[in-house]
Order: C-alpha cells, then structure tokens, then sequence
C-alpha cells in the first residue's frame, strides 16, 4: 500500500503495521517511522504527520552554519596559539577555504566533492593535506558546538596523492660546504649557524635564546623558546623544551660572542638586534639575507635556515649515532619522525655524538 510524493512516499508495512516515510536529501535516500497503523488509520493522517516530520527535518538541517560563521567562531575557540602554527591556518583558510567554501553549509564539506577541490589546487600535496586536516577540524568544531549532528567525519574519507612524498627534498649541507659558508658569514651571522648547525636548532629558537639559558658550570644550553615574527613563543613541541650538552669548543665559541657583543647581561638576548637596542633579537628577514649573501659568495647555491637543522640531522647519522639518541638530539615527539626504527638514548651517547659534530664544524 503505497503513495508517491513529489516531496518523498509514505509506505505502510503489512508485517509491523508501520507507516514510513521515505526521502532523498543530498543524493540519499532516507528513511523515518511515522507511526502504526492504530495512530495513523488513513494515507492521509499518515501524510500530514510525514509532511509535519520532513519540515522539522529540514528546519534541523539548515541550522548547519556556514563555514564563514563557523571559521570565526574556531578562531575564537579552537584555534591553535602557537604564533607560527596559527599564522599557517591563517594563511590556508583566507587564501583557499574560504574563496570556495565561505558561503557554503559545513554540512555540503562531503568527501567526493572537497577531494574533487583538493586535487584541483596547484598546491603541492603536503599543503593539500594541510588544508583537508583544517577542514576536518572545522568539521570537529561543529559536531562539538552540536551545530550538527554527531557523525562521521566526512573530511576522514577524503584522500591525497602522494601526501607521504616530497616534491623538493630537502637541501643538506656537507661539512665542507659549511666550513665554507661559514668563512663567508659575518659575525653574529656564522656563531647562529654554528650553533644552528651543532644543536639541531631551528632558527625561531636559536634568534630567542638568552645569555641566561647557557648554565656555564655544567655546560649545558636551554632551549626553552622560540620567536616568529619578534613574538616571543613556546618552542614547536614539548619535546623541544630541552637542556642540551654543550661541548668545550663551542663554550669558548660563544664566551667570545659574549665579550664581544655590547648587549651581554644575563636577560639580554644572545643575538641582540643593535638596531633595535637590544630590545630584541635579529630578525628572521635579516639573517635569511645574511646566509643567501654568503651562500652566493661561497658559490654553494640557495639554502634556507632549515637546511642547518637537516644538515644537522645527516651530520649524527653520518658519525654512527644510534637512532634513539638521534631521535633524542633531534628533539623529536615520535621516533619515526627521526627514523622509523625505535631505540633509547643515553645522556653519555648524547654528549659524545654533540662532540664528534662541533669537530666536525671547527675543525679546520
């Protein structure tokens, strides 16, 4: 006993004495119990609870937000802190998730059609893979809200190509390629990448580092911070937050810097900026013009600041240094961001493969 709709069907089933109602929403078909025959007796009563039921259905589906509304609300509660992290959001929701989707339901964000998207940006597909993983938190937040209902995230379905593969690998330094850059860097320009180089240092934690952070007794260095764009931030991970050995060489390397340098007290920063009377340190723009002049100069091509913390990486491995003290100097959350073998670190392993890599970039 059947009777079709422009707007979906009611069915009665003989076996449970049930009236259904069916429908298609979004390219599926749905399906909801009105009631039993007892409560409806007639097709008709029957239609007016469907139609009754399809209208709360559609009023509940519209209170979806758009991903504008839904964007600004994230910023105001879920958005990372982290001043380079929320700087990298920023960046992907403005130029790309918004231009596309702004004015769209965060319901209509469906699998095929955001796959579709994605593979049609002229991003590499590291970045497309940073733009789905911000879609589905978009996707999170609102199920969170209970904006909408509890369910799969769509976004979870949604694959990239070749998101394990680097199209550019990443540039490295051999030893005598940075003896060379660094004859032809100045001062305090070679003493960052010597450190950069030595410790494994990205250039955010290298730039905050304070005169009060090397424990002269007991040779050690504090990572406890990180800088971008002269805000003052918590380095990129937990794990990052480090003492590290410092080796005799490097010592003396860095009490000459601090006889030197007009700006030495213990809450001055190590690499004071003259320019800005010491306020704050260099700023990033400067050094990365420092180090492409002097790598022009040296005639060994483009390098980034990074490239000292994948030299860096190559340098530990290249001397024999056991995985789980890699993973340990690298500062590395998960060992397979290292290496994808496991291994435990021992502070006398650390100290020594610290010293075989401060020879190999003093030694002339």
């Amino acid at each position: 006993m059947r009777e079709r709709h422009k707007e979906g069907s009611v069915v009665l089933d003989r076996r449970i004495k049930t009236w259904n109602f069916f429908w298609w929403a979004s390219g599926k078909r749905h399906s909801k119990k009105i009631g039993s025959l007892r409560d409806f007796p007639t097709k008709a009563s029957a239609w007016k609870a469907a139609k009754e039921l399809r209208h709360s259905l559609e009023t509940k589906r519209t209170t979806a937000p758009t991903v504008n509304l839904l964007v600004e609300q994230y910023r105001a509660e879920k958005m990372p802190q982290r001043l380079d992290t929320n700087r990298g959001y920023e960046s992907w929701i403005r130029v790309h998730i918004l231009p596309r989707w702004g004015q769209n339901l965060i319901t209509d964000l469906q699998a095929r059609p955001v796959e579709m998207w994605l593979e049609s940006l002229p991003l590499a597909p590291k970045s497309r893979t940073h733009v789905r993983g911000i879609l589905s938190s978009l996707w999170n937040f609102a199920m969170w809200k209970q904006d909408i209902p509890t369910q799969v995230n769509p976004i979870s379905l949604v694959t990239v190509k070749g998101a394990s593969k680097r199209i550019r690998q990443p540039r490295s330094l051999t030893v005598e390629q940075f003896r060379l850059l660094a004859s032809h860097l100045k001062k305090p320009f070679n003493t960052m990448a010597l450190l950069c180089v030595c410790f494994g240092l990205r250039i955010s934690e290298c730039l905050a580092l304070r005169w009060s952070d090397v424990d002269w007794l007991n040779s050690k260095l504090r990572v406890e911070r990180g800088i971008v764009e002269q805000n003052v931030d918590d380095v990129k991970t937990p794990e990052s937050q480090q003492s590290l050995y410092i080796a005799a060489e490097i010592l003396d390397v860095l009490k000459l810097w601090k006889q030197t340098t007009q700006f030495s007290a213990p809450d001055d920063w190590m690499f004071a900026s003259p320019l800005k009377l010491g306020r704050l340190p260099y700023s990033y723009t400067g050094v990365w013009r420092e180090l492409d002049r002097a790598a022009k100069a040296a005639g060994i091509g483009h390098l980034g600041t990074h490239t000292f913390r994948h030299s860096y990486r190559m340098w530990i491995d290249s001397v024999g240094t056991p995985i789980g003290v890699q993973q340990k100097l690298m500062r590395h959350a998960d060992i397979r961001t290292t290496m994808n073998i496991y291994g435990d670190a021992a502070s006398a392993d650390m100290r020594e493969a610290h010293g075989k890599i401060v020879q190999l970039a003093l030694q002339a």
